[in-house]
C-alpha cells in the first residue's frame, strides 16, 4: 500500500486548529479543584514555617498541604537515572534549591488557588549555598556512565605531540530551558485505592511507573493519560511536580486536583539543560588527517539526582583518528536537577566539536568541507564496530552543492553588504539511533478496520500520523482502515516519545504484532512484546546524521546578528511522512538557532536565584529570527529495523549552533567560543 513515504498532514490537525482537541488542562472533570504552587524564595535551607491560617478563609479556599501534612510518600522512589529526590516534595522542611515546591494551596478556582498561594506566609532559615559552575570546580568528579561512556583509545599525547597542528580551546554554554508552548499540567483524583491522571508527559507508561512507586501501588493501580501535548523536548520526560502534587492534593481532600503550573514555575521547577564547559584538543598532520581527538566536557547537575549530559557521543562517532580520549565530570551544586533538553548532549558537545574543526581548517588553510570529507572514518572511530549505515558525506556533499559552498571565498571578512558583514559556515552531526523495548495489540474487527493500541505520545510531531501509516503497511492495508489508540499507560510498556527512539521502538512492536496477526489470518487480537527481538542492535553503530550550512549578517556597529539563510541534509532512514518528518528537523534547526543566538538562562551570583524566568528575559527565536530555511532527506535506510526508520527529533538541533557560530566567525574575523553570541559579545569599538 505504501503510506510509509507519502506526505500527510497531522490526523488531528482539524482539532487542533478548531480548538476541539483538549490538552491536559482543557479536560473537563466533575467536581474539579485547582491547586496553586507556592516555591521558595531561598536557594538552601529550611522551611521555619508556614502560617495556614493566613489564607485558609479567603475565598474560596479547600486547604493548604505542606511537609506537615502531606500524604507520605516512599523515600526509596527511583527516577529515570536512579534515585531521586526532587520527587519527594512536600516530605520535609529542607530547601535544596531555589523554586522548590513548599506548599500547595487548593481552591474552588483556579484564580482562588493563585490568590492565596501569593498570599501565603512562609519565613526560612537559609544555610550557604553554591551554584556556581565552573570546570574545576572542588567538587567535579567523574561522571556516572549511564551511556556515553569514556574512551581512551591509542597514545593521545605522542599523537598531538607528532601532530604539524594543534588547536586547543574552551567552549561554553549556559543553562537553557526546553520552553515548550504548554505549561505543565495535571489533574489526578482517586477512585478507592487507584489514581487515575490527566498528563502533560513524554511517556504516560514510565511516568505512571514513578508514580505507583511514590505511593507504593501495584502498577495496575494507576492509570496516566496524556492524549495532547504542546511540546516537550525533554522537560516532559520526567514524573512532573504538578502530577506529584496534583496527585497529593487529591488524595488529601477527597475531589480532583488541577495543577498548572505559571510559566515562570516552568523555569523554576522543571528541568533545564546544565551549564556545560568543555575542553577539545584535535591534532593534525599538514594535509588534514586527525592524529588525536582529545575532549573532556564538565556539566553541572544537582546534589539531589544524579544525570549524564553526554557530549562526547559525537566525538566517538563523526571522525577517525588513531588516538581518541573522552572524559565526562559532573558538578553538584544546589539546583535543580537538569534532564535532558533536545539534542541532548550531542548539541552542545556538536558546538565544542565543531567549532575546533573549523579552527582546526582555519589553521590549515584548508576547506571545512574538505577536512571533513578527509576524515571519514570506514568503522565507528571509538568502538571499531561496522556502521549500519552511514551517509554522513552524502549530506556534506549535496548540502555543499545546493548552498553553493564552491563559491565561498574562506577568508573571513571577505564580504560586505553596505555596513553589514557577511559569512557561511557549515557543521556536521550525528545522533544514536535505535529502538526500546515497547509492546503492542491489534485487534481485526468485524467491520474490517483494525484496532492498534500502544502507549506512544504525539507531542505534536505528527506520531499518530506516522504510526497510522506504519500499521497500514504493516497490515498491508489502506489507512482508513487503521483505528490508532495511544497516550494511555493501560496500554502497557512503550518507550516514551524521546532520544529519537519514539517512532523507531513503536514501529518495532506494531510491526510484529502485525506480522502476528497476519499469520492469524486478520483474526482476534495480536499482543507482542519487543524485549526479545533487539538484541542484534548492538552489533553495529547506528546513527542518524546531518550537515548543516548556514549565512549570517553582522553588524558590527551594534552587535546584531541575523542569521539569513539555513540549509540541512539529513539522513534519518526510511522517511515516514516528509510533511511531518520536515517539521521535526526544521523546528529543531529553529532550536539550533534559538541556542547560537539568544537562549541563556542566568542566576544571581548573589542569591543564586534564577533572574531571567520568564520570556521576557529568557530570549527564544521569535518568527522575525527565523530566516529562509531549507531541509531535505538523502536517500537511507537503517538495515535491521522494521521499515528503515531511524529518529527524526534531536538531530535537526545537532550542530546547527555551531555551523551559525562557525558563519559568525567567517563574516567578522572573531570566534565566539562562548554562547548565546550576543549583541554585546559582537560589537565593535
Amino acid at each position: 500500500m505504501n503510506a510509509v513515504g507519502i506526505a500527510r498532514p497531522r490526523i488531528e490537525g482539524r482539532g487542533k486548529v478548531t480548538g476541539a482537541a483538549r490538552y491536559a488542562a482543557d479536560v473537563p472533570i466533575r467536581g474539579l479543584l485547582f491547586g496553586s504552587i507556592v516555591l521558595s524564595t531561598v536557594t538552601r535551607g529550611r522551611i521555619r514555617g508556614i502560617d495556614v491560617s493566613a489564607v485558609q478563609d479567603m475565598p474560596g479556599v479547600v486547604g493548604v498541604i505542606d511537609h506537615t501534612s502531606a500524604p507520605r510518600l516512599n523515600p526509596k522512589a527511583q527516577g529515570v537515572f536512579g534515585p531521586d529526590g526532587q520527587l519527594l516534595l512536600l516530605q520535609d522542611a529542607a530547601v535544596p534549591f531555589a523554586g522548590w515546591p513548599v506548599a500547595l494551596v487548593v481552591a474552588e478556582t483556579l484564580e482562588q488557588a493563585q490568590a492565596a498561594a501569593a498570599a501565603l506566609p512562609v519565613t526560612y532559615d537559609e544555610d550557604p549555598h553554591d551554584t556556581a559552575f565552573t570546570a574545576d570546580h572542588p567538587a567535579g568528579r567523574p561522571a556516572v556512565a549511564f551511556f556515553d561512556e569514556p574512551v581512551d583509545i591509542g597514545d593521545v599525547e605522542a599523537e598531538l605531540a607528532a601532530s604539524a597542528v594543534v588547536v586547543e580551546q574552551r567552549y561554553r554554554t549556559p543553562e537553557e530551558h526546553c520552553s515548550a508552548m504548554e505549561p505543565h499540567s495535571a489533574t489526578a483524583w482517586w477512585e478507592g485505592e487507584c489514581l487515575e491522571a490527566i498528563d502533560s508527559n513524554q511517556g504516560p507508561f514510565t511516568v505512571a511507573a514513578v508514580l505507583a512507586t511514590l505511593f507504593s501501588l501495584r502498577p495496575d493501580q494507576v492509570r496516566v493519560r496524556t492524549e495532547h501535548v504542546g511540546g516537550g523536548f525533554g522537560s516532559k520526560g520526567l514524573c512532573g511536580p504538578q502530577l506529584i502534587l496534583a496527585a497529593l492534593g487529591a488524595r488529601r481532600f477527597g475531589r480532583p486536583v488541577r495543577v498548572t503550573l505559571t510559566r515562570a514555575q516552568v523555569f523554576l521547577a522543571t528541568a533545564m539543560r546544565p551549564a556545560i564547559d568543555q575542553l577539545v584538543r584535535l591534532g593534525a598532520d599538514a594535509d588534514g588527517r586527525l592524529r588525536a581527538i582529545w575532549h573532556e566536557s564538565a556539566f553541572e547537575i544537582s546534589r539531589l539526582a544524579e544525570y549524564l549530559e553526554g557530549c562526547t557521543e559525537l566525538t566517538k562517532t563523526l571522525y577517525a583518528a588513531p588516538a581518541i580520549r573522552t572524559k565526562l565530570t559532573a558538578v553538584p551544586l544546589d539546583i535543580l536537577p537538569p534532564f535532558s533538553m533536545r539534542g541532548p548532549g550531542t548539541a552542545p558537545g556538536s558546538f565544542a566539536l565543531e567549532s575546533a574543526m573549523d579552527e582546526l581548517a582555519t589553521r590549515l588553510d584548508l576547506d571545512p568541507l574538505e577536512l571533513r570529507l578527509r576524515n571519514e572514518p570506514e568503522v565507528g572511530p571509538a568502538s571499531g564496530l561496522p556502521f549500519s549505515s552511514r551517509n554522513l558525506v552524502a549530506c556534506l556533499t549535496e548540502g555543499a552543492r545546493r548552498f553553493g559552498w564552491d563559491q565561498r571565498d574562506h577568508q573571513p571578512r571577505s564580504r560586505r553588504e553596505d555596513a553589514l558583514l557577511i559569512g557561511t559556515g557549515l557543521a556536521a552531526a550525528s545522533f544514536s539511533a535505535g529502538a526500546f523495548p515497547s509492546s503492542a495489540f491489534i485487534t481485526a474487527e468485524p467491520d474490517d478496520t483494525f484496532t492498534v493500541a500502544i502507549g506512544a505520545t504525539d507531542l505534536g510531531t505528527g506520531a499518530r500520523t506516522a504510526l497510522t501509516a506504519i500499521a497500514a503497511d504493516a497490515l498491508a492495508v489502506g489507512t482508513e482502515r487503521i483505528h490508532l489508540e495511544i497516550s494511555d499507560s493501560a496500554l502497557g510498556p512503550a518507550w516514551g516519545a524521546g532520544g529519537s527512539r519514539g517512532t523507531t521502538s513503536w514501529a518495532w512492536a506494531i510491526a510484529e504484532a502485525a506480522a502476528k496477526l497476519r499469520e492469524q489470518d486478520y483474526r482476534g487480537t495480536a499482543a507482542v512484546d519487543t524485549s526479545r527481538s533487539l538484541g542484534d542492535l548492538p552489533t553495529h553503530e547506528r546513527h542518524a546524521f546531518s550537515a548543516i550550512f548556514a549565512e549570517v549578517s553582522a553588524n558590527p556597529a551594534t552587535g546584531e546578528v541575523r542569521v539569513r539563510r539555513l540549509l540541512g541534509m539529513f539522513a534519518i532512514g526510511q522517511v515516514v511522512n516528509p510533511l511531518t518528518a520536515r517539521s521535526q528537523v526544521v523546528g529543531g534547526m529553529i532550536g539550533g538557532l534559538s541556542m547560537a543566538l539568544h537562549e541563556e538562562g542566568l542566576r544571581d551570583p548573589v542569591s543564586g536565584r534564577h533572574v531571567n524566568a520568564d520570556f521576557a528575559g529568557y530570549h527564544i527565536a521569535a518568527h522575525a529570527d527565523v530566516p529562509d530555511i531549507e531541509a531535505d532527506f538523502v536517500p537511507d535506510f537503517e538495515p535491521g529495523i522494521p521499515m528503515g526508520i531511524k529518529g527524526a527529533g534531536e538531530i535537526g538541533n545537532v550542530s546547527t549552533a555551531a555551523a551559525i557560530a562557525n558563519a559568525v566567525w567567517h563574516a567578522t574575523g572573531v570566534r565566539h567560543r562562548s554562547l548565546p553570541i550576543r549583541l554585546d559579545r559582537v560589537l565593535e569599538e
